[in-house]
């Protein structure tokens, strides 16, 4: 039976939802709920079938990200021939994508197995605040990367290489301004925990 509405028949679905339907806002826990948008209330629930196979490939894709980007790190780390500055940027995207599903996979998994979010609203909010952080990390990572490949292609020998100073530059214009943009509170972010409900 729903928290809110007592008059619900004991065979019927419980909701959260002021208008009656079934949501999937419903396996919301109700201390989460001041932090889910209204536009989510449309939405049907999820057939629990999916929460076992997202959960499933979650585990698996977990796995092979998290090892294969150590392996990347620590190959750049024993390997004194391929620490360039094109390389410094290879890593960066590593080190970003490794925080990203080393903290953002085992939430997900434990989400798949209850079926909602079970490790709170402050945890919520880390999850945003990481998955924000390491996200964009990545993505701005990818675009110098991108940047430094059509520089190299283009205009060849005569365009002025990427230096390591450059590289260093460029990482830490990834992380800077990002960083304190994480924190800033939005309805987004704060909604990404609740995804996997």
């Amino acid at each position: 039976m729903s928290w809110n509405n007592a008059a619900m028949a004991d065979n019927a679905l419980p909701s959260t939802n002021p208008y009656g339907n079934y949501t999937v806002v419903d396996t919301v826990p109700k201390e989460l709920l001041h932090m889910v948008d209204s536009h989510w209330y449309q939405f049907p629930p999820m057939n629990p079938l999916w929460y076992s196979l997202v959960g499933f490939w979650m585990v698996i894709m977990g796995c092979l990200s998290v090892a294969g980007n150590f392996v990347v790190i620590w190959v750049f780390m024993n390997t004194k021939s391929l620490r360039t500055p094109a390389n410094l940027l290879v890593v960066n995207l590593a080190m970003s994508d490794f925080l990203m599903m080393f903290t953002m996979f085992p939430p997900m998994v434990i989400s798949c197995y209850w079926q909602t979010w079970t490790l709170g609203a402050f945890f919520c909010e880390i999850y945003a605040f990481l998955g924000s952080l390491f996200g964009c990390v990545s993505i701005w990572t990818m675009v110098f990367i991108t940047a430094d490949r059509y520089n190299v292609i283009v205009k060849g020998v005569s365009a002025e290489p990427l230096t390591s100073g450059g590289a260093m530059t460029r990482i830490a214009g990834t992380w800077a301004p990002l960083l304190p943009g994480a924190f800033l509170p939005s309805s987004a972010g704060t909604v990404m925990c609740l995804r996997v409900t």
